[in-house]
């Protein structure tokens, strides 16, 4: 009954649509088959976590740490762990603190791979890719996916923001010609 006089937030629509992309994006089979990211809950995760970084970083940078679209594409993130966290059958008790480690996780790699990319480290970007997704201090293909998220960043730059805030956005190929050869 409460839910009746609650106000609708006008950004969650266009943000549960670009989270939509998202997931599209992070579940492209090139990722999986050619650069040889785990398939698995873990390798999942990341790569949503890898793109959705990317996209709170690009609304932040123009619109400001306190964006609300920003705040509520986190939300459905945080609303799809818990929901996905739950249809696997992870006891209720538990999801509340696992979905907060999600969450922790999302932030503290949106961080690191800003601070990294903003240094220019070519070498220290595959490396934390290559820890993050693999586990790995130095992955084969850490270095491919690396050059694919700063195609991609630079890509979303070019875009407007406008057009991300109504829910669209687009990334680039995942083999289109590396930035730096």
């Amino acid at each position: 009954m409460f839910g009746l006089f609650r106000k609708r937030d006008p950004h969650l629509q266009p943000a549960t649509e670009l989270y939509g992309s998202v997931v599209a994006q992070a579940r492209a089979p090139e990722f999986y088959r050619d650069l040889m990211v785990p398939d698995t809950k873990e390798g999942r995760f990341e790569m949503i976590v890898l793109h959705l970084s990317l996209l709170i970083d690009r609304i932040r940078s123009e619109a400001g740490s306190a964006d609300p679209f920003a705040k509520a594409l986190t939300s459905v993130f945080v609303t799809d762990m818990d929901d996905n966290m739950r249809e696997i059958g992870i006891g209720d008790l538990s999801v509340p603190r696992k979905v907060k480690k999600t969450a922790g996780a999302l932030y503290d790699r949106t961080l690191q791979y800003r601070e990294i990319s903003e240094e220019g480290g070519d070498g220290a970007l595959a490396a934390a890719i290559s820890e993050n997704v693999w586990s790995e201090a130095d992955h084969p293909q850490a270095a491919k996916l690396a050059d694919y998220r700063e195609r991609a960043r630079a890509s979303l730059e070019k875009q407007a923001l406008a057009d991300i805030q109504a829910g669209t956005c687009r990334f680039p190929d995942v083999h289109a010609a590396p930035l730096y050869s």
